[in-house]
This record gives structure tokens, C-alpha cells and sequence, in this order.
């Protein structure tokens, strides 16, 4: 009769278990310990941290399976996957110091397959643990956004000013696809202003410093001045971890 007893308290506790999100504190947010003439003792759970972030990134506009890109999970394989690692850490790490200068930025550039995107996914998963909010504006999709709805002025200025005055903007894959006159003219808008007001970037782009000067030299101009310390360029197939 006790077995049975004890069977069935193990599949209560299983399904109470079962209803939270967070077996730790059950969903409260906080652990509370227990202390002999005293006020229990509450401390934040883990969780509350994880959901904040996840908040973050979903404002970020960053789906929240890229949580888990971080510097320690990217693979190094070549000199310039070390090179590049090296460098963003470098950034990271140096923020704080020049987030308010001219040569503020980062630009990892290059071949496809080179871990560009993890790389810069990683910077800004670290910057958003430390409350510094990156907004991730995938070139392509935003830009051909942008001009679908030129005429309607109100949502184009909307829109284009997250991209211009959010606190760190992460410009993943810049100039994919066919670029246009009027490709140029948004993103010129976009860059100049960070430019002018010493907003930092992260970018990500298969194009060297070369040819992103060829497509607009103002716009690569202001990117490779924002970014001068922290470059790196990727050329050559053995970078492209796909073709392993």
C-alpha cells in the first residue's frame, strides 16, 4: 500500500512539474531558501536572465534560435576564422572605450562560408547581455521592404529611422543581391547618418573593402573610416568551411 502511495505522490510531483517553464523556481522568477529566524532568502533565478535576452533578440529583430551563437562556440579552421574571432573579441572588448568615436564600427567581409554571420550574431548576443541594444537589419529583405513602400512616406521614414538611430546595428550581408540606384540612395541615407552621428556598426558582406568602394565610394568610404581598426578580410575557397 505505501509503494503505491509513494507511486502515486512521484506522478503528481511529475505532473506539477510539468506545468512550469522553469523547474527551478517555478516560474516565479526567484529561489527562495529558507533561513533559521530570518526572512527567507529570494535570489533571481537563471531563467529571469534567459528571458530577458530572449526579449532583447525578439526586439532586435533576431529569431531567437541565434541565442546560442557565441565566441566560444565558433569553429576555427583557418587563420582567418582565428583572425576574425580574434578581432571581434579585440572589438568587444574595447567597446565601452570608443563606442563614441569616429572608428567605432566593425566590418567582417568577404567569402561566403566564412562564419561572418556567426561571428557578428556572437557580438551581438554578448552586447545585448550587457544591455546594449543591437537592432539586426538583414540587407536584402529590409531594403527591398524600403521600396515596396516609398510612396507611403510615414512608413518609410519609420521604419528607415529604427535602422539610423537604434544603439548598435548589426547589417547583416550588405549589398546581397542585385544592387540598384536606388539600393544605393536608401543605404546612403542609412550609413550617413550613423556616420554623422557616431553610431556603431556591425556589417557583415561577401564584398572586400574594394568592392564595396566600386559600388558607392561615399557610402564604403564612411564604412571603412568607421571601421578601420577592426577589419577583416576573407578571400579564397579554403575559407569557406561548406567546402571542407
Amino acid at each position: 500500500m505505501l509503494k503505491s502511495q509513494n507511486g502515486s505522490q512521484a506522478i503528481q510531483n511529475q505532473q506539477e512539474t510539468n506545468l512550469y517553464k522553469c523547474e527551478l523556481c517555478r516560474d516565479t522568477g526567484y529561489i527562495i531558501t529558507p533561513q533559521i529566524d530570518k526572512q527567507p532568502l529570494m535570489t533571481p533565478c537563471k531563467c529571469l536572465e534567459n528571458e530577458k535576452i530572449k526579449r532583447l533578440w525578439q526586439n532586435s529583430g533576431i529569431n531567437t534560435d541565434n541565442l546560442g551563437k557565441s565566441f566560444s562556440n565558433f569553429e576555427e579552421w583557418s587563420n582567418k576564422s582565428k583572425e576574425m574571432k580574434s578581432k571581434a573579441i579585440e572589438y568587444y572588448k574595447s567597446f565601452n572605450t570608443l563606442r563614441t568615436e569616429r572608428r567605432n564600427s566593425i566590418l567582417l567581409c568577404g567569402n561566403p562560408g566564412s562564419g561572418k554571420t556567426h561571428m557578428a550574431l556572437a557580438l551581438a548576443n554578448n552586447f545585448l547581455k550587457k544591455d546594449i541594444r543591437v537592432v539586426y537589419m538583414p540587407y536584402r529583405d529590409i531594403v527591398t521592404s524600403l521600396k515596396q513602400n516609398m510612396i507611403d512616406e510615414e512608413y518609410y521614414k519609420k521604419t528607415l529611422s529604427k535602422y539610423q538611430t537604434c544603439e548598435v546595428l548589426l547589417l547583416d550581408d550588405l549589398y546581397k543581391g542585385k544592387v540598384n540606384e536606388t539600393d544605393i540612395n536608401i543605404m546612403f541615407e542609412l550609413i550617413n547618418y550613423r556616420y554623422l552621428n557616431h553610431l556603431p556598426l556591425i556589417v557583415s558582406t561577401e564584398f572586400t573593402v574594394e568592392k564595396l568602394l566600386s559600388f558607392d565610394e561615399a557610402i564604403g568610404s564612411r564604412i571603412y573610416e568607421m571601421s578601420k581598426d577592426f577589419i577583416v578580410e576573407i578571400e579564397g575557397t579554403e575559407n569557406n568551411y561548406r567546402l571542407r
